[in-house]
Order: structure tokens, then sequence, then C-alpha cells
């Protein structure tokens, strides 16, 4: 297996141009344990970590371009405001040393349907910069997942930023697991409301063999809640939007759960998220 370590960004590109199985690698916390467990065994590896560009973020008024290779614990204590439901979703990623290495570029290129970075971003209509020799392309968030660990990135592709929009309003993100911590989620939920286009976001994830959002509980949501009046949320409202969530999901049975259970918990959490924004978005 040969080892390649380009400094600069270009350098990385061309060298994706010229060994399109190189395996890109930045913090290491997905690629190295294939590795270990020999469930992998790419030609070359494209260590990434040396190419600064990746390790930025900008602010562009009301989008954030989060660099490939910003990990974690940078995104939770420097965006925790601006992208709140992506911050939660990091702060239930692995343990304190995965969160300083493992990065937002990272999990989408594994491209897991459980990634708990996909459904805020799903939520939060994020898009992927993609890039090569060829030049860039943008790619929504939910045209990026084709299947489980597919992505829509081309051989000679690499991640260099993605972009997400500033959170409007209150966003949430909650998962369940077999412990409360340091755990791959058996499903997961993130929710994002958008007070100013009284809209909702959806994304799923552990649920499918991608993570995908609830479009139709989207719509139903957008429309059912008082966005003038600011009334509480009728429990009815969150029951229904409960069952659309679960409906959207396209489960399986596996060793971490059935998909009986995943529809049940997908419709818990999706309750309850709905009613934490929607009384932070009413306290606001």
């Amino acid at each position: 297996m040969d080892f390649l370590r380009p400094v600069t960004w270009a350098e990385a590109l061309a060298l994706k141009a010229e060994r399109p199985e190189a395996r890109p690698i930045m913090g290491g916390t997905d690629v190295m344990v294939e590795l270990n467990f020999d469930k992998s065994r790419p030609g070359a590896l494209l260590d990434l970590t040396a190419v600064e560009d990746l390790t930025t973020w900008s602010n562009g008024g009301t989008t954030v371009g989060l660099g490939a290779g910003v990990p974690y614990t940078r995104l939770i204590d420097e965006l925790g405001r601006k992208l709140p439901g992506l911050a939660m979703a990091s702060r239930t990623v692995g343990s304190p040393q995965i969160r300083n290495r493992g990065t937002v570029g990272g999990n989408l290129g594994s491209a897991s349907p459980a990634g708990d970075a996909h459904p805020p971003l799903l939520a939060g209509g994020a898009s992927v910069v993609a890039e090569s020799v060829r030049g860039v392309r943008k790619i929504p968030i939910e045209e990026f997942f084709l299947g489980p660990k597919r992505s829509a990135l081309q051989p000679d592709e690499l991640i260099r930023t993605v972009e997400i929009e500033v959170a409007q309003g209150p966003q949430r993100f909650a998962k369940i697991g077999t412990r409360n911590a340091m755990v791959i989620a058996v499903c997961s939920f993130s929710i994002a409301l958008k007070p100013g286009e009284r809209g909702v976001g959806t994304g799923i994830g552990s649920a499918g063999p991608t993570p995908l959002r609830a479009a139709e509980a989207e719509t139903y949501a957008a429309s059912a809640l008082d966005w003038e009046g600011r009334s509480p949320l009728d429990p009815a409202v969150a029951e229904r939007f409960g069952e659309l969530v679960a409906e959207a999901a396209g489960p399986i049975d596996d060793v971490r759960g059935t998909a009986a259970y995943r529809r049940h918990a997908l419709a818990v959490l999706a309750r309850r998220t709905l009613t934490w924004t929607w009384e932070d978005h009413r306290c606001a």
C-alpha cells in the first residue's frame, strides 16, 4: 500500500487524479478501523492532514463553509451558535479523542447510513462541495447519498467544504443507541425550524439504506404550526408529525435493533424534538 502525503490542495487533487483508487484519510477514525479489521485494503492512502485549506471555515453571512478537515471539537467550540443542530450531533460522536480527530468531511466520505452528522446536514439543507482537477461541483445533500456507504463522489473527486445555512431558528438532534455514549445510532433524528420562511427541515439516520428527509412530515408541520401567534404546540400535531417521520423511514432488522423498534423510536424522537424546538421558538 502506497502512502501519499500532499501539502497543498492542488497537489492533493493531482494525486487523486493520478491514483483515483487512493483512499483519503484525515482523522482516520473510520479508515483505520477498516484497515485494522482487514475490511478494506486500498492501493494507496491519500493523507490530507498537511493540507491547511481543509482545516478552516468561513462565514458568508447566511452560510458557513465548513472545511472538510475541521474536527468535531472545533465545530462544537467555534460554531455551536451558528450550527446548533450539527454541534449537538457532534457532541454525540465517539469519545473526546475521536471528536478531536474525526471530521464532518470524513463522515460524509464514509457515507454510512448511521453517520451522526448526516441528519442535521439534511435538516439544514446543506451542500457538499466536491473538487477535482476537472473543476468544482456542488452536490445538494439529498443527492449525495446513493446507498450504504456509497456517495455521489466521482473517483477523482475530493470533498473540500460543506456549505450549511446558518440556523434561522431552533435546531435539535437526538439519537438512540445501546448505551448513552460512544455508540453507533440505532436510529437518529434532527429537526431545524426556519421561522423566516415558515419551514421545517428534517433528517433521519440509521433507518434506511441512506440518511433521508421526511418530506411529508416537513410539509405537515410547516402548515400546522402557528408561526404568527406562537401558540403552544397541539399534542395532536406532534403525534401526527411523529407518525409521518416513522412512515418516511425504511429500516431493517439488524443486530442493533428491529425495524419495528426503529420506527417507534423515530416517532418518539420526532415528537420530542418538535416539542422542544417549538418551545424554544416561542420563548425566543
